[in-house]
């Protein structure tokens, strides 16, 4: 089979963490015109505020002229500009898991509604209820390791990526040749999902790399932590603040504390899950059981719901929310957003920062520029609501909880493609992280390895 070339395009998510969007274009006529352009991902740039100004600019591409879009999972920084995309003409197929397409909804909705109270947001068009609708609509739904015919010579796989509910890497079969993107990669062990499959026989690789430069706490020691931390701030009479992610870390920290309370290791206190957005998505976690590792299976076939236990209280509505300001302490807050970057933890860190006795607990990755990343590096005063707020509660932080392959795990998932690869590019990491990943890769699996810049652009030949 004669070989043919295909573009692939790095218009975000190269040397930053958030932000995904990759085309691939092909097979190339002569004058470099393609037969079928594909996205990766199209999500927002995130930063200080919820989406920054980047995400009002052009797309690096024209959006009527795009013919498919698959999407690795429903969080923000890889859907958040679907809404532009078809504000400004995209009437392509989109295509993700069946966890993917009904979490996009909600979380866009959500986005939508931070959104709207963003004076700076000068295209609140984009985000129109209709808009929302139209973008989150008719989506196809993909099945893990169900080769899907694209079109002829074209063939997609959706692999379990083991990041959230329905994460997948993106495999593209080009005539023999696979290029994969791997969308975000789970930390896995996973309190709720099973391990990411291996990657195998792939040729070229988009790897993110987020934590590409460290480490993470093992599994039991990550749990050991977050025992310590509920402890102490139980001694304390304070108030813990947990920012988390409505989709997957709020899922995985109310399973860990009711494993705690079931096992006794903690004493039962008020949890306040403050997200209506968490809660709607735990409704969704329930639909897809079938999706869950096998020690969540077993609670659920002992008729326990693993996401409820004793002492957890939702609170949906504004109202709800406030009133935690006068319940007694101890208690625990859980709250999004998981970068302090907006929603409701916002106003739980200006009532409870400036206390000694009261924890902030950050569980996740924070982007430079967000308040929890402030937080994390030891600001001694934030800025919240145009209040100056001094920071005396205890800043803790446990990165076993992150969504995300540290850089060892990143390694060995490589590794199975070892004998393959003929490139691997490292992207959605800062610069730092991302080019220790392709050093490290280079180093120790002896592959080619590249930080692409953003916007770059590379030609590949594909077929046998």
């Amino acid at each position: 089979m004669a070989k043919n070339q295909y573009r692939l395009t790095f218009c975000s998510g190269a040397e930053t963490v958030t932000g995904a969007d990759f085309l691939l274009e092909g097979p190339l006529d002569a004058s470099g015109r393609p037969l079928v352009r594909i996205l990766v991902d199209c999500g927002l740039v995130q930063g200080e505020k919820l989406a920054t100004e980047a995400n009002w600019e052009p797309f690096a591409y024209d959006p009527k002229e795009i013919d498919y879009l698959f999407i690795t999972h429903a969080h923000i920084d890889h859907i958040g500009r679907i809404p532009k995309l078809v504000y400004d003409g995209f009437h392509g197929k989109i295509f993700a898991t069946p966890p993917t397409c009904d979490l996009a909804h909600p979380m866009l909705t959500d986005t939508a509604m931070i959104l709207s109270r963003d004076v700076d947001n000068k295209l609140d068009k984009v985000y129109a209820e209709n808009i929302v609708v139209q973008a989150t609509s008719n989506w196809t739904a993909i099945e893990y390791e169900k080769p899907y015919d694209l079109m002829p010579g074209i063939t997609v796989t959706l692999h379990n990526a083991g990041h959230i509910l329905g994460s997948a890497y993106v495999e593209f079969n080009l005539g023999g040749t696979r290029l994969v993107f791997s969308g975000d990669l789970g930390n896995s062990p996973s309190p709720i999902l099973p391990d990411t499959t291996p990657l195998v026989g792939a040729d070229y690789l988009l790897t993110e790399s987020v934590y590409g430069d460290r480490q993470h706490e093992a599994r039991d020691m990550r749990r050991d932590m977050l025992k310590e931390v509920l402890i102490e701030n139980q001694q304390k009479g304070g108030t813990l603040i947990i920012p988390a992610f409505s989709l997957e870390r709020t899922q995985e920290i109310v399973f860990e504390i009711n494993e705690l309370l079931e096992h006794k290791l903690i004493s039962k206190m008020p949890i306040y899950l403050d997200s209506p957005l968490a809660i709607e998505v735990t409704d969704i976690y329930r639909k897809y059981a079938d999706y869950f590792n096998d020690e969540i299976k077993r609670h659920i076939a002992r008729g326990e719901d693993p996401f409820i236990f004793p002492g957890l209280v939702e609170t949906p509505s504004a109202e709800d929310s406030k009133a935690i300001l006068h319940k007694p302490d101890p208690k625990v807050i859980i709250a999004g957003s998981g970068m302090s970057s907006g929603g409701r933890v916002v106003h739980h860190e200006q009532n409870y920062l400036s206390d000694p006795k009261n924890t902030l607990l950050l569980i996740g990755y924070q982007s430079v520029g967000t308040m929890g990343r402030l937080l994390e590096e030891g600001a001694k005063t934030v800025t919240i609501n145009h209040a100056s707020i001094p920071v005396k509660a205890t800043i803790r932080k446990i990165s076993g909880y992150s969504g995300h392959k540290d850089s060892d795990a990143l390694v060995e998932f490589i590794s199975g493609s070892a004998k393959t690869l003929k490139k691997v590019y490292t992207v959605m990491g800062e610069p730092k992280s991302t080019l220790f990943l392709a050093q490290k890769i280079r180093n120790e699996l002896g592959l080619k390895a590249e930080a692409p810049a953003g916007g770059k652009s590379i030609v590949i030949e594909c077929g046998e």
